[in-house]
C-alpha cells in the first residue's frame, strides 16, 4: 500500500500526539476534512482506528 505525501504528513502530526483539530489549524483544513483523510486512509490499509494506521507507517519507517 502506497500513501502520498500528504497523507504520511497527516498520519506523522497525529503519531506526535496532536488533537485532531490543531492538526486541522496546521494543514489550514477543517477538522472535518482531517477525520474524512484519516477515515479513507484506514479503509485502504484495512484499520480500524487512525493509532493503527499511525503503528503501520511507523513499522515501515515512513513516519
Amino acid at each position: 500500500m502506497c500513501l502520498v505525501d500528504a497523507e504520511l504528513n497527516l498520519l506523522a502530526l497525529l503519531a506526535e500526539g496532536l488533537p485532531v483539530e490543531t492538526i486541522a489549524r496546521r494543514l489550514d483544513l477543517s477538522d472535518r476534512t482531517v477525520r474524512r483523510r484519516l477515515r479513507s486512509i484506514c479503509d485502504r490499509l484495512g484499520c480500524t482506528t487512525p493509532i493503527q494506521a499511525v503503528v503501520w507507517a511507523a513499522r515501515r519507517g515512513l513516519v
